[in-house]
Order: C-alpha cells, then sequence, then structure tokens
C-alpha cells in the first residue's frame, strides 16, 4: 500500500480519500470498508482503520511538542537541538571539548590522570589556524562589545573575519588592525556606524593605520561601502543627549533640507550631527547646550557654532533659531 496526491492507492485501484476543505479540516474515510472511525498511532506516524485494520496514511510527521518548559533553565536542559550555528566561534559551535567534573573526585588517581591527559591533548589536536581565528574572534568579541554594537554585526563581522583569514588579510595585516576594521565596515553597512575615532580608541590601533586597513579589506572583499550619512548618527546621539523624538525628526529634516541646497560638502558627519540637533533642540524648545553637544557627539563648541549659523543661514531659519535661544 502507497500513497498518491488524490487518494490512496491498493493494489491497481485508486480510491478517493474524502477530504472537506471548507472545515480546514481532512476527513478520511476507510477506502477498505468505508468506516470513519480513524485512528492516529503517534508512535508509528500512521492513521488506521479501528474497524478493518487498513493503514490509510504512513510516514505522518507528529508536530506537538513532547515536552513543556517552564523556564529558560528547564528549556536549555530538555532541549537536544544544541546550539545554532555560529560564526563567532572557529568551530562554528558544531564540535565538542572534553571538560571538567566535579565527578572526578570520585574516582581513582590513575583514572583521573588519564582523564586529564585525553583533556589536555584533545586540546592540542586543535589546529593552528583554529586558534589563531578563535584569538581573532576573541578580540572581535571585546571590539564589539567596547563600541557597543548589537549582535547582528558581531554575527556577520565573524563571517568576514573567517574570508579574511582564508584570503590571508589578517597574516599580512595583523588581528587587531583587521577585525577592527571589519568591526566599522560591518557597522557602517547596517546603518549604525561608529566614528574611526571611536573604533581607533577600541581596538588600540592609530587612525591612520585603522583607516588603510579598512579600504584594503574592503577592497580584497569585494565590499561596496557606501560613506556614511549623517542621518545614520542622529539616533544614538538623540538618546544620549535625551532629545524627543520630534526633535531627532526636526533634525533629519534639517540635513535634508541642507542637502538639497548642498550646504553639507565639505562638512564631517559629526560636525553635521552636532549643528542640527542643537539647531532641532532649540526650535522644539528643549534645553540643551553647545557644551553638552560638543561633549556627547566629540566635536568642539566653536564647531558647533560655525556649523549651526550657516546650515540655519541656509534654510532661512537663522532668525527663528535666535529668538528661540
Amino acid at each position: 500500500m502507497s500513497e498518491v496526491e488524490n487518494g490512496t492507492v491498493i493494489g491497481e485501484e485508486t480510491i478517493p480519500v474524502k477530504r472537506n476543505y471548507t472545515s480546514g479540516e481532512n476527513e478520511r474515510k476507510c477506502p477498505s470498508c468505508g468506516s470513519e472511525d480513524i485512528g492516529h498511532d503517534s508512535a508509528k506516524g500512521e492513521l488506521f482503520c479501528r474497524k478493518c485494520g487498513t493503514v490509510i496514511d504512513e510516514e505522518r510527521i507528529d508536530t506537538s511538542r513532547e515536552w513543556r518548559a517552564f523556564s529558560s533553565e528547564e528549556k536549555s536542559t530538555k532541549s537536544r537541538a544544541g546550539s545554532p550555528i555560529t560564526f563567532t566561534k572557529a568551530d562554528k559551535g558544531m564540535s565538542t571539548q572534553i571538560g571538567y567534573s566535579g565527578e572526578l573526585s570520585k574516582v581513582s588517581g590513575p583514572r583521573r590522570g588519564k582523564y586529564f591527559r585525553m583533556r589536555k591533548w584533545d586540546r592540542r589536536a586543535a589546529s593552528s589556524q583554529s586558534r589563531g581565528l578563535q584569538n581573532a574572534l576573541s578580540e572581535l568579541e571585546r571590539i564589539i562589545s567596547d563600541l557597543k554594537l548589537p549582535k547582528s554585526v558581531y554575527e556577520e563581522a565573524a563571517r568576514l573575519t573567517e574570508k579574511a583569514r582564508e584570503k590571508g588579510i589578517i597574516k599580512g595585516r595583523g588581528i587587531e588592525p583587521t577585525v577592527a576594521s571589519l568591526a566599522y565596515l560591518v557597522a557602517r553597512k547596517q546603518g549604525i556606524p561608529r566614528t574611526l575615532e571611536e573604533v581607533s580608541d577600541a581596538a588600540s590601533v592609530s587612525e591612520r593605520k585603522l583607516g588603510k586597513t579598512y579600504r584594503y579589506t574592503a577592497r580584497e572583499l569585494d565590499m561596496d561601502i557606501k560613506p556614511a550619512r549623517p542621518e545614520d548618527f542622529i539616533p544614538r546621539y538623540a538618546g544620549e543627549l535625551n532629545l524627543s523624538g520630534s526633535a531627532q525628526a526636526k533634525a533629519k529634516k534639517y540635513i535634508k533640507e541642507a542637502r538639497k541646497r548642498k550646504v553639507l560638502a565639505g562638512r564631517s558627519p559629526k560636525a553635521i550631527v552636532a549643528a542640527v540637533l542643537y539647531l532641532a533642540a532649540i526650535v522644539e524648545g528643549e534645553q540643551l547646550t553647545q557644551k553638552r553637544v560638543a561633549d556627547t557627539v566629540g566635536v568642539t563648541s566653536v564647531t558647533i557654532r560655525k556649523n549651526y549659523r550657516e546650515i540655519a543661514e541656509a534654510l532661512e531659519i537663522y532668525e527663528e533659531v535666535e529668538k528661540s535661544r
């Protein structure tokens, strides 16, 4: 007996299975005796007729849960699927290691020594390439943590780290500059950029060397990276300054209008962000000093005064801003 798409084959005769599509459920009848008393054997994954014993359907997938968990601890204890594959580990989370257990205190000394020797050689069995990749991923994790970047950036940068190792970029440029440049590139690509200065401080690499490495890495990995936009920095710095959502929207609007009037050319993204945030705060009536904006964004008060005035004049709102101050 075997199942076909619209019926059940018994010998050479195809007997259709009654299906009720209006109710959303399949109502089956036994093809042998016509009985509607159909049973389900979850252990074998079969549908069978309780009257004559004919197997109507087999190899069915049981989608119901086999266990319940009421806490994260119970879920991790009962789960048998294991952790998902991740690029943040050199072995992608697939391998196992001989660990240490308190139960070893209950075994004899010779057997305990044998266990420790096995554990030592298990660690030494890892290839030098695997150890080098793990060192790079550990450094990447530290940089991602210092920069407060999300897990999505960490995962993608880890994937590119392995790719960079295969192409020999890490060997030629060094671990710290390479993983720092990847963190910088991926963060920009995902719209949550960090400045070269911030990444340089987190990685303890000079800005000059980091700039060279990230351009070389992007070229070798065929990464099309567009220049960082000032708008991408608005949510971050506005959050640190506790500005309202209306002030953030106003700041983005100022950037958009200033770009149309071509007054952003030659200005750094940080200078633009600091200027429009200060402008938006004044217009929205929110208390914000130039010094606080300068300290948060990482520019000088002189830079803010110069840029906010020029942008305000280009947008023809300078008089309104001066009255609101």
